[in-house]
Parts: C-alpha cells; sequence; structure tokens
C-alpha cells in the first residue's frame, strides 16, 4: 500500500470534486476517528492493487506489518483505475460522497427498484432535484427518506427537468447499492 502519486491524485480529485464540489475540502481534511490510538491523525488516499482506499493514518501504520500480498483492504475503497489509466468510483464510496455532495436527487418509492437494479433515474420518478445543477455533473441518488441509493451523472439540467417528459433520463446511472447483491464477487 502506497500513496498516490501526483497525476494519481489529480484524477482522484477530480473525480470526487464532480460530485462534492467544495466539500472536497471537508473529505481531505476531516480527523480520523479509527485506531486504537488517542490521536489518530487524518484521513489519506492509498493504492493497493489498482484500487485506492481512504483510511486513517493510524491504520496506515498498522498495516506496514502486514505483507502486500496478503492486505486485502482496509479503510473505505473509493474507486480503482482501470488498465487504461481511468479511475472509476466504487459504490463503497457513497457514504462519503452522500455527506458531502454537491447535487442531490430525490427519487419517489415507485422508481427506488428500478434505479436499484441498475437502470437511469426518468423524470416520471424524479421526487426532488437540487438547484444548479448542469449536465455532465456528478449526481447523488437519495430516496425520499434521505437514504442513499446510489450515484450517477446529470444528463439534463435542473431547468430542463423541469419541462421534460415522464420518460426522459435525468440521471446516468454509475453505481448503486444493489450493486452489493449483483456483482458480489468483484467487490
Amino acid at each position: 500500500m502506497r500513496p498516490l502519486d501526483e497525476a494519481e491524485t489529480t484524477v482522484v480529485f477530480e473525480k470526487l470534486l464532480k460530485f462534492t464540489g467544495n466539500n472536497l475540502k471537508n473529505i481531505v481534511e476531516s480527523p480520523a476517528h479509527e485506531g486504537p490510538d488517542p490521536n489518530p491523525g487524518r484521513y489519506c488516499f492509498r493504492l493497493q492493487k489498482n484500487r485506492v482506499h481512504y483510511v486513517s493514518e493510524a491504520l496506515v501504520k498498522r498495516a506496514t506489518n502486514i505483507s502486500r500480498k496478503n492486505l486485502v483492504s482496509m479503510g473505505t475503497c473509493v474507486g480503482r483505475f482501470t488498465h487504461g489509466g481511468k479511475f472509476h468510483l466504487t459504490v463503497q464510496c457513497l457514504g462519503l460522497l452522500a455527506a458531502n455532495a454537491k447535487h442531490k436527487v430525490w427519487l419517489k418509492p415507485t422508481s427506488e427498484m428500478s434505479f436499484l437494479y441498475g437502470n437511469h433515474v426518468l423524470k416520471g420518478g424524479l421526487g426532488r432535484i437540487t438547484d444548479g445543477i448542469q449536465p455532465g455533473d456528478g449526481v447523488v441518488v437519495f430516496s425520499m427518506s434521505d437514504v442513499p441509493l446510489g450515484f450517477g451523472n446529470a444528463a439534463k439540467s435542473t431547468q430542463d427537468c423541469r419541462k421534460l417528459d415522464p420518460n426522459g433520463i435525468v440521471v446516468h446511472h454509475q453505481s448503486d447499492i444493489g450493486e452489493y447483491l449483483r456483482m458480489e464477487d468483484d467487490l
């Protein structure tokens, strides 16, 4: 497990910035709460087998006692790098994104299951939407009871959603909590 280099850090922060905006500062500077130390330090990003983990510094110090091939995971897996060098967020970072989300969408109870099966969010299933969303922005999807369900990319702006037909796509699906069941071997 090693720290991210300059290029990797840039790619990861650009992806997180898409979803959190100025709240990225809260993720980077938040004090850690994990570990037996009275002062566990801060959270940091570490790379292990093409996966980026968000982990406390106290846990990183303790992980040095474990060999690299035996270390499976630690902290929160934020995402992974593809063979082509692109970075993809994984569903495990949903709690981190939901707490710091800039743009949010709430689904009606009737369309929650459709989203959890991997389908896009349609205008007919939209309960509420935050203002100021532009096409391509990162959006966190919630149920009406504020339970985070997943995240995706905005297909339309907030203004365009108001005059869209009910079958029009509002958010392109990227990841959801249903992946824990659909892809449990890969996670």
